[in-house]
């Protein structure tokens, strides 16, 4: 794990709680996704599972003894992942 996401423990939090809410958003407004062309939105689903999933692993301290399963789910993949899935679901929900 990266020595300087370590040392900020508040991060794995926010990571938590950035899930939590993009999850609960995602239940509460479904055409968010839905509403996307099959195009978008197979891709958006399949980046959606990947950074909530990271965002959930992270949050709560889990990790992976496998090479790419540690690039995937380490604190800066998973933060601008979450942070770019984020800024997708709260502009489509500005949008409609």
């Amino acid at each position: 794990m990266d020595s300087r996401i370590v040392r900020h423990v508040w991060l794995p939090f926010a990571a938590l709680v950035l899930s939590s809410i993009i999850s609960v958003v995602l239940l509460w407004r479904p055409e968010v996704l839905s509403s996307l062309s099959w195009g978008w939105r197979l891709p958006m689903v399949m980046v959606g599972v990947w950074a909530l999933g990271a965002g959930f692993m992270h949050g709560v301290g889990l990790t992976t003894h496998q090479r790419w399963g540690q690039r995937l789910m380490a604190g800066s993949t998973c933060g601008w992942g979450l942070l770019g899935f984020a800024m997708f679901v709260l502009a489509r929900l500005v949008v409609s």
